[in-house]
């Protein structure tokens, strides 16, 4: 198993829908999860939305999902589809895709 993913870390799966493309939402989230040290992916999807995939410890990544949520983000979010599981180590860095 993970042995090597630091115990009490999870996993943020989340869609993040309005208007979050072509407005740097994908460079600016990368800045936010590097900045609470967090590891992941960000990246548009065909359908308008933008997938972020996180992982860290459970307030950073409570803190970033409220940061998702805000108006600090560039765009407008409309909503945000979340889900928090159990972290799978599987990032190394936090980058766009």
């Amino acid at each position: 198993m993970g042995s090597d993913v630091p115990s009490g870390d999870v996993r943020l799966s989340a869609r993040v829908f309005g208007v979050v493309q072509g407005v740097g939402f994908r460079f600016w989230t990368m800045g936010k999860a590097e900045e609470l040290g967090l590891t992941g992916t960000v990246k548009n999807l065909d359908d308008g939305s933008v997938s972020v995939v996180a992982e860290g410890p459970r307030q950073r990544i409570q803190d970033f999902l409220e940061w998702l949520n805000s108006d600090d983000t560039p765009g407008r979010v409309e909503r945000v589809e979340d889900s928090v599981s159990a972290a799978e180590g599987t990032f190394r860095s936090f980058r766009a895709r």
